[in-house]
């Protein structure tokens, strides 16, 4: 899914130019290939319950293909409990042996999508208003077909790379029980995938709904998400005769506690940069406190005012929320069992046995918590490296002129993570422009700002060639 941006930014930070009609976006002939690519991929159904990741990879690597790339530089991979949901890793050689690869990542599924919910069919890609509609056309599949687009425009320009670009498209990032491609990838197939650096979702860029480029991010680390059960038992009997305490009392008194605790204010290089930068935008009284909290994290009083904004507030900290309760067995009984499902979202450098203990301590005696599986990765955060971050502005010079790319960590989690475990640091990439509805990725009518796409391809294109040499 994609990072979450700091919308406060919005209204602060400065405006440059605004975007043009969407009528010209489409005129250059590799941008009507593009499209070709982009719309087969958006109108290939993947969510899990009935679509097939495996038919879009294989519609992706038939076109790569014929871009030129032999069948030895595609690899399919999928399992035989999970045929749908299939992947594919495809290699442009580069030409120095000594230059380690690079990694570029999208996830091809997509969160579900009800037709008579929906505006417009939801796998059919419509243009209106300046914009895409489907599902998918945002997340994820404008990066995919960009990144798939990108080698084949390679291929045709017989470009050789000075280090090898690898590119992988998995399945499952988007439901927490599914086969998740990149997860298998890193522990089955690492050599495949072995790369100096990754790049993926989760950064882009802040425009108002009139079309004007507020700010960039690059996303430099994640939380990890993680969900804990609270289980509360108790012998029950008669409602007519209630007693002070049943396990739904049980189980509300250790959420109220969890819903009362503060995890500790936390900062990684990312966050503290992103913090300093995003404050020079803020009003007075948040730009001092923001300011203050970066020097002191300690400071309750900066504290307060900072969180006074939901997405600050997430940045600075792990968060656990209750998301899902089921209790009771019947109208006229004492209930016997009371569940909650808490969502956390684990700040780096914390762990879940760690989360998990601290959720104990808040439940006390009578309630008994519990990690969910699957159990996530922890967060490795990449470092703020300058052979990455410099590379994304000097791009981003020649097409966003005047724009300064900040690093964020996002409160969300992405694949990332499970590459991140195995030594590869993924950045999010910035270079697509979205409103402060995400583009509604995830929602009804999800959608995408034509120029906005075309614009970020040249940009992303450009800034493969940047770290490819």
């Amino acid at each position: 899914m994609f990072a979450r941006i700091a919308t406060i930014l919005a209204t602060s930070l400065l405006a440059t130019t605004a975007l043009a009609s969407a009528a010209t976006a489409q005129d250059r002939p590799d941008q009507k290939a593009y499209l070709g690519l982009y719309k087969e991929l958006v109108e290939t159904n993947t969510t899990l319950s009935s679509g097939s990741c495996t038919t879009a990879a294989a519609q992706i690597g038939a076109r790569l293909k014929a871009a030129g790339f032999a069948d030895a530089d595609l690899t399919y991979f999928s399992v035989p409990d999970h045929p749908k949901e299939g992947g594919l890793v495809a290699i442009l050689k580069g030409s120095d042996a000594k230059a380690k690869p690079m990694l570029l990542l999208a996830h091809l599924d997509v969160v579900e999508a009800k037709r008579e919910d929906w505006t417009r069919d939801p796998f059919t890609l419509i243009e209106e208003d300046g914009y895409y509609y489907a599902r998918g056309s945002t997340d994820d599949k404008a990066m995919a077909a960009i990144w798939a687009d990108s080698l084949i425009r390679f291929k045709a320009e017989k470009y050789r790379p000075k280090r090898t670009i690898k590119l992988a498209l998995t399945c499952g990032e988007e439901t927490t029980f599914a086969f998740n491609g990149a997860q298998w990838l890193a522990k089955n197939k690492p050599d495949l995938i072995a790369a100096e650096f990754g790049l993926n979702e989760g950064g882009g860029g802040q425009m108002t709904d009139d079309g004007k480029r507020l700010a960039m991010f690059m996303q430099v680390g994640e939380k990890a998400s993680q969900n804990f059960t609270l289980t509360a038992i108790n012998p029950g009997g008669h409602s007519s005769q209630p007693v002070p305490t049943n396990a739904i009392y049980q189980l509300a008194d250790a959420i109220e506690a969890i819903r009362s605790y503060e995890f500790p204010i936390k900062f990684t290089d990312t966050t503290r940069a992103f913090f300093k930068g995003a404050a020079l935008a803020q009003p007075p009284e948040m730009r001092d406190a923001m300011l203050k909290l970066v020097a002191n994290p300690a400071d309750t009083a900066a504290d307060k005012i900072v969180s006074t904004d939901k997405t600050f507030h997430s940045t600075l900290r792990t968060t656990c929320v209750a998301t899902l309760l089921t209790a009771g067995h019947a109208e006229n009984a004492l209930p016997q069992r009371a569940t909650a499902n808490i969502n956390c979202r684990i700040f780096p450098g914390e762990t879940v046995e760690g989360t998990l203990a601290k959720l104990q301590a808040l439940a006390g005696a009578a309630v008994k918590a519990s990690a969910n599986a699957p159990i996530r990765p922890v967060a490795v955060p990449p470092s703020l490296d300058p052979k990455v971050m410099g590379p994304a502005q000097a791009v981003a010079a020649k097409h966003f002129p005047g724009m300064t790319i900040l690093p964020l960590m996002s409160t969300g989690a992405t694949d990332g993570i499970f590459f991140e475990g195995i030594g590869i640091p993924v950045y999010g990439v910035p270079g697509i422009f979205m409103t402060g509805d995400f583009n509604r990725a995830h929602g009804l009518n999800e959608r995408m700002n034509v120029k906005s796409l075309y614009d970020g391809r040249d940009y992303l294109f450009d800034l493969v060639k940047a770290y490819a040499g």
